[in-house]
């Protein structure tokens, strides 16, 4: 684990169409670990995740990734995204395989010109190999010649992380990972988290779900608009913090907007 961050975000500020999404955060965000982001409906946590992915640009304010320039970083693959709603057209006629293969397109084009133009028997095999991996560690190797489109929801979600995991990045966003799965695969993402954060990457999860959150969080950055704490999720999911993360800074309700332990 090193010192460095991995997202680090000095008075950060961002809207859309002129509407706030983020104030003035500021958060250092460790490498290594595995934080979770919690906070009410509509309070910016998914649009902090696209302000890190560069699709979001802030209107103010510094963002560094591992120490170093984020276009750097971004070009330079050390960032996988995982989207709460994926931009697919689940009906197109492609393959688990070939979907999961869309998470090496980026590292693809830093092959050799000649490698690139070659079919894909010929092709750089390290792409392969970490589709493999990837579908082996979401438990998908057995639909990987199957088109997508006939997928569970929560078999969508899985081949969605494999997607972001075949991208061997340093650093994993995931925007409400375990949202609309099924128990079985719940616990299956979870424990391949698990993994890879013991492997050394880092985890940064937009999440509702408290109860894994307690679980398996390092740690937990509250945010309604602003960064309203961070540090240990025995304090920061305590019924005090999440009764001042209601409160927040942002003028709208928030109600509904998290989801309790049972």
């Amino acid at each position: 684990m090193t010192d460095t961050p991995a997202i680090e975000a000095r008075r950060l500020c961002a809207a859309y169409h002129r509407q706030p999404v983020l104030t003035d955060i500021t958060l250092a965000l460790p490498a290594g670990q595995w934080t979770a982001i919690v906070g009410p409906n509509g309070a910016g946590k998914s649009s902090l995740l696209k302000v890190v992915t560069g699709s979001l640009q802030p209107l103010s304010g510094e963002l560094r990734i591992l120490g170093g320039s984020a276009n750097q970083q971004r070009r330079a693959g050390k960032i996988a995204y995982m989207a709460q709603q994926e931009q697919m057209e689940w009906d197109f006629p492609v393959s688990v395989r070939e979907t999961v293969m869309t998470g090496r397109y980026g590292l693809m084009r830093q092959d050799p010109w000649w490698q690139r133009l070659m079919p894909d028997h010929w092709a750089n095999p390290a792409h392969r190999r970490a589709v493999e991996e990837a579908l082996e560690a979401v438990d998908m190797r057995d639909h990987a010649a199957g088109p997508i489109g006939e997928l569970s929801g929560g078999q969508k979600k899985r081949v969605m992380l494999a997607r972001a995991l075949a991208q061997q990045a340093d650093i994993l966003l995931l925007d409400e990972p375990l949202a609309g799965v099924d128990p079985p695969s719940e616990r299956l993402i979870l424990d391949m988290l698990e993994r890879e954060r013991r492997a050394g990457r880092t985890i940064i999860m937009v999440t509702h779900d408290l109860p894994s959150a307690r679980r398996h969080a390092d740690q937990v950055a509250l945010i309604n608009q602003t960064l309203v704490g961070m540090g240990p999720p025995a304090e920061m999911l305590s019924d005090a913090m999440l009764a001042q993360l209601a409160v927040g800074v942002a003028p709208r309700s928030t109600a509904g907007g998290v989801r309790a332990a049972a």
